[in-house]
C-alpha cells in the first residue's frame, strides 16, 4: 500500500470519527425519549443501525467533498471573476450561481410539492394534478429567481463595502409590511422558504463566492465582507414568496 494511499485513509477514517461524533448527540437523544420517556424499545434497530451507518458514510463523503471541491471551485472563480474586473459578468455569475443551486435544492423541490398539495386540499387551486404541479414550479421559480437577486445584491454589498446590517434591517422590515397585506396561506410558505433555500447545495458554493470574492478584492476583509451572502439567500425568497402570494391570490 503506498504513502499516499494510506495517508488517505487515514484522513477519511478521521473524518469518519469527526462525522460520528457530529451525530452522538442526536443519538442520545432519540435513544433517551424512545428508551427513558417513551419507555418503548426501538423499532427496527437493525434498520436504524443500517441507515445510521449509511449517514455516516454520505455526511462524511459529503464534507471531504465539500473541501475537496466545491469551496476550491467557488473562491477560484470568485477570484477570476474579480480579476477580470467585468461587473456584468460578475453580476450575471452571481445570479446564474443562486438560481441555479436553488432551483436544484431537494429541500425546495419537496416543501414547494408539498405546498401545492396542501394548497388543492384546501381549496386555493385546483386539486387537479396539472394545478399542482404549476403551482409547485412557480413557487420553486419564485424562490430561485429571488435567491438569484439575493446573491446579486450580496455581491454588489462585497464590491461596495456597504455595512450588511442595513441591507438586513430593511429587508425585513419589508417583510414584516409584505405579511400584512399577503394571504394568511402563503405567510407561512413565505417564512419556511427562507430556510430551505440554505441547505446543502447553496451553502457550499454561496460562501466560497463571497469569501473569495472579498479575498480578490483590495480593502476587502473576507471576515467582515465575505460573509452574509447566505443571509440574503435567505431574507430575499420570503420577499418574493409573499409577493407571489399576492398575485397568485389576485389573479386567481
Amino acid at each position: 500500500m503506498g504513502h499516499d494511499m494510506r495517508t488517505g485513509l487515514v484522513r477519511f477514517f478521521r473524518l469518519l470519527t469527526s462525522s460520528f461524533r457530529d451525530l452522538v448527540p442526536i443519538i442520545v437523544v432519540i435513544s433517551f425519549f424512545q428508551l427513558i420517556v417513551l419507555q418503548q424499545p426501538i423499532p427496527d434497530f437493525g434498520g436504524i443501525l443500517l441507515g445510521l451507518f449509511f449517514v455516516l458514510i454520505g455526511l462524511t463523503v459529503f464534507i471531504q467533498g465539500l473541501e475537496i471541491g466545491l469551496f476550491p471551485i467557488g473562491e477560484s472563480m470568485a477570484n477570476a471573476f474579480a480579476r477580470k474586473g467585468s461587473l456584468f459578468w460578475l453580476l450575471a455569475f452571481a445570479f446564474a450561481l443562486g438560481f441555479g443551486t436553488t432551483a436544484a435544492e431537494p429541500a425546495l423541490i419537496a416543501v414547494a410539492a408539498e405546498a401545492a398539495r396542501v394548497a388543492a386540499a384546501g381549496g386555493v387551486l385546483d386539486g387537479s394534478a396539472a394545478a399542482q404541479a404549476d403551482y409547485a414550479l412557480y413557487l420553486r421559480g419564485t424562490v430561485a429567481f429571488s435567491v438569484g437577486v439575493a446573491l446579486m445584491i450580496g455581491v454588489f454589498r462585497i464590491l461596495k463595502g456597504w455595512p450588511i446590517q442595513y441591507l438586513i434591517i430593511g429587508g425585513y422590515m419589508t417583510v414584516v409590511v409584505l405579511t400584512i397585506f399577503a394571504p394568511a396561506n402563503i405567510i407561512g410558505i413565505a417564512y419556511d422558504s427562507g430556510g430551505v433555500t440554505t441547505s446543502t447545495v447553496t451553502v457550499p458554493l454561496v460562501t466560497a463566492l463571497g469569501v473569495g470574492l472579498a479575498t480578490a478584492i483590495k480593502g476587502r476583509n473576507p471576515m467582515v465582507d465575505g460573509f452574509g451572502l447566505i443571509a440574503f439567500a435567505s431574507l430575499t425568497p420570503m420577499i418574493f414568496v409573499l409577493i407571489f402570494g399576492m398575485l397568485w391570490s389576485a389573479l386567481g
